[in-house]
């Protein structure tokens, strides 16, 4: 049996939570709350949990600060955020601060059992977009994602000095003068953190 808390101050959704997982097999919802202090004053030292699912924005003290109240108290229980806020700020917060999972609300019920049943089990479940920006901050950003960072007149020119060309060439190509050349270069150098053409093209290969 899966021992679920729920704080959430949306009267519905909370309710919507209680029923659903109350009525699926392997699962009970022993205490539901509307902010962390109201749910930290119901808790009562009979009250076991394996899993709490918490919204962010509540009244009084924030989801994210609650985090480590409820693992204080509890270091067993994995918290999993259910929350409609899906800026990297907050996401990386919340994993800081003891957080094992991290969904949406627009999760539909039936992944939001799937992900708890996989917390139990080990897993780290998110919401797809929210993993991606986990994968996204872990993982050195490449070549193509600060290319992202140009213009396209730069990506022109770095697309040339790739192919060997030299400023006075690149400018022939695009028709444009070579200190335009220069001066677009330098602000390529700047914004993809190289100081010569050789580290510029050595980048594009890592």
């Amino acid at each position: 049996m899966i021992r679920l808390g729920i704080i959430e101050d949306d009267e519905h959704i909370r309710s919507v939570l209680v029923n659903f997982f109350n009525g699926q097999q392997g699962f009970t919802c022993l205490l539901a709350a509307n902010s962390v202090e109201r749910f930290m004053e119901q808790w009562t030292e009979d009250i076991f949990f394996d899993v709490l699912l918490s919204d962010i924005g509540l009244p009084g003290e924030s989801g994210i600060r609650g985090i480590s109240r409820i693992k204080k108290r509890a270091p067993k229980c994995q918290v999993m955020m259910l929350t409609v806020y899906d800026d990297a700020k907050r996401v990386f917060q919340a994993l800081c601060n003891g957080a094992s999972g991290y969904l949406l609300k627009q999760t539909p019920l039936q992944k939001i059992k799937e992900s708890v049943i996989s917390l139990c089990d080990g897993g780290a479940p998110m919401s797809p977009g929210i993993a991606r920006l986990v994968v996204e901050y872990f993982n050195p950003k490449s070549i193509s994602d600060r290319v992202e960072k140009l213009t396209p007149r730069e990506e022109q020119i770095v697309t040339a000095i790739e192919e060997g060309l030299t400023n006075k060439e690149v400018a022939i190509r695009l028709d444009i003068s070579v200190e335009t050349v220069k001066y677009h270069i330098k602000h390529i150098y700047q914004k993809l953190e190289v100081n010569n053409r050789h580290a510029l093209i050595s980048r594009k290969f890592k």
